[in-house]
């Protein structure tokens, strides 16, 4: 992908920070993981939300919104919690 990503922890305890580089737009994505990705998305539905992309992240499958002031949140469900460890202790760059 080229991203660039780095990860502020600043507690032993989620949640932690993730910086990236290529996302567009000025505003933060909040990311929540949820239990079920389906029943999430099927709930947020039903409350008015409407999806903006669907894409894989390497915890799992994730969906974006954005909320009418703007903000961007998104919710994923962990499939893949190994994933976690393929980036301990990086330093890419």
């Amino acid at each position: 992908m080229n991203a660039r990503v780095a990860m502020v922890q600043l507690t032993d305890e989620p949640p932690h920070i993730l910086l990236t580089d290529h996302l567009d737009g000025e505003r933060p994505i909040l990311i929540y993981r949820v239990e079920d990705l389906d029943a999430a998305l099927a709930e947020m539905e039903s409350r008015g939300w409407e999806r903006d992309e669907v894409f894989e992240i390497p915890h799992g499958p994730c969906c974006s919104f954005t909320a009418p002031g703007g903000h961007r949140i998104a919710v994923y469900q962990l499939t893949r919690p190994e994933a976690a460890r393929h980036f301990d202790g990086r330093r890419d760059f």
